[in-house]
C-alpha cells in the first residue's frame, strides 16, 4: 500500500512537470499578452475659415462618407469678400487697359518729337552755313539754334514720359503684376468660401461632436473627431523576454474583450525601436538606491488582416484586445 501511495505521487509530480513543461513550451512558442489595443486613424476636424455655424449636418457616433456634408459655415461674409475681389481683378485690368493707351500715346509722342528734332537740325545746319556764307544774319542763326534746343527738350520729355507709361503699364494684360496680385486675392477669397462648406475627407465615425448651430467657430480650432473605418491595427506591449522570437510578419490571433468568441487573424507588422517607458512624459530614472529590475515592454504593430463576420460588430478605437503570436515558423525554417 505505501509502495502504491509513492507510485502516486511520483506519477502526479511527473504529469505536474509534463504539464507544466507543455505548457512552458507553448507559451514560448506562442507568446501572448492582453496589454493590447484596438487602434484606427483619428482625424481632427477643424474650419479653415471662422464664422457662426449655420447648419450641422452629422450626429454623434453617426457614421460618414468621405465628401459628405459636416456643418456649414455662414458664407455671406465670405461671399462679399470674392465680390470685392473681383472688384478689385477688373478694376486693376482697366487700369492696365488704359496704361496701355497712355503708353501708346507716349510713344506716339516720342516719334513725333523725334520727327520734329531732325527738322530742327536739318535747318540749324542749313542756317549755320548760310550764316557762315553772310547770307543770313546772326538773329536768323540763333532763332533756329533755339528751335533745335527746343525740339531737343520736348523730345527728351517725350521719352522720359514714355519711360514713365511703360512702368507703370508693365506687362500687357493677366501678365500685369497688379492683375496677377487681384487675380491671386480673388483665387484666396474663392478658396475660403469653398471652406465654409466643411466635408469628411475620409469615410468613418463622429466622435466627441461638440458643435451646435449658431456657435462661433474659429479658424484650425478643433471641433470634433472622425474615426476613420478603414486601416485598423493592435498596439500590443509584449514583455522583453518575449521579442526573441517575434518577428514581422508572423500571424497573429487576436482576441476582443467586447466581443467573447469572436477571433481575428492579423500579422505582425513591426517592433518598437524603444520601450513604452522611454517615450513618456516623465521617463523613470533608475539612478537610487532603491532600484527594482522592472520587466520591461515594448510595443508591437500588429495589422487586423480579418473583420467580424457579422456587421453589427463594430469595431472600436481602444478596445481590450488579446494576442497570440504563433512563432512555431521559426522552428520549421531550421
Amino acid at each position: 500500500m505505501k509502495h502504491l501511495k509513492a507510485i502516486v505521487l511520483v506519477a502526479a509530480i511527473a504529469l505536474a512537470g509534463g504539464g507544466l513543461w507543455v505548457w512552458w513550451q507553448h507559451e514560448r512558442i506562442h507568446p501572448s499578452t492582453d496589454d493590447a489595443y484596438l487602434k484606427a486613424n483619428v482625424l481632427t476636424i477643424a474650419p479653415q475659415v471662422g464664422g457662426r455655424v449655420s447648419e450641422v449636418a452629422v450626429a454623434e457616433n453617426a457614421h460618414v462618407s468621405a465628401g459628405d456634408l459636416l456643418f456649414t459655415i455662414d458664407a455671406a461674409e465670405l461671399e462679399a469678400t470674392v465680390r470685392s475681389a473681383q472688384a478689385n481683378l477688373d478694376r486693376a485690368r482697366q487700369q492696365t487697359t488704359a496704361a496701355i493707351t497712355d503708353l501708346s500715346a507716349a510713344s506716339a509722342n516720342v516719334d513725333s518729337a523725334r520727327a520734329a528734332l531732325s527738322e530742327a537740325q536739318d535747318a540749324y545746319g542749313r542756317t549755320e552755313k548760310l550764316f557762315t556764307m553772310g547770307d543770313v544774319p546772326q538773329a536768323a542763326r540763333d532763332q533756329a539754334a533755339m528751335t533745335r534746343d527746343q525740339a531737343q527738350a520736348a523730345f527728351d520729355s517725350a521719352n522720359a514720359a514714355l519711360a514713365a507709361s511703360r512702368e507703370q503699364a508693365g506687362a500687357p494684360g493677366d501678365d500685369n503684376p497688379a492683375v496677377r496680385a487681384a487675380e491671386a486675392q480673388l483665387t484666396l477669397a474663392q478658396i475660403n468660401l469653398n471652406h465654409a462648406r466643411v466635408t469628411a475627407p475620409v469615410s468613418g465615425w463622429i466622435a466627441n461632436l461638440d458643435v451646435r448651430p449658431g456657435a462661433l467657430v474659429s479658424p484650425n480650432a478643433p471641433l470634433f473627431s472622425l474615426v476613420e473605418d478603414g486601416d485598423w491595427w493592435i498596439d500590443a506591449n509584449f514583455k522583453e523576454t518575449d521579442l526573441e522570437r517575434l518577428r514581422p510578419g508572423q500571424p497573429v490571433n487576436i482576441d476582443i474583450d467586447m466581443y467573447p468568441g469572436v477571433t481575428l487573424t492579423g500579422t505582425l507588422q513591426s517592433l518598437g525601436a524603444g520601450a513604452g517607458a522611454v517615450f513618456s512624459l516623465l521617463p523613470p530614472q533608475n539612478a537610487s538606491g532603491n532600484w527594482v529590475k522592472v520587466t520591461q515592454r515594448f510595443p508591437v504593430r500588429i495589422a487586423i488582416d480579418t473583420r467580424p463576420d457579422d456587421p453589427d460588430l463594430q469595431l472600436r478605437v481602444g478596445a481590450s484586445t488579446t494576442v497570440t503570436v504563433d512563432t512555431s515558423g521559426l522552428d520549421t525554417r531550421k
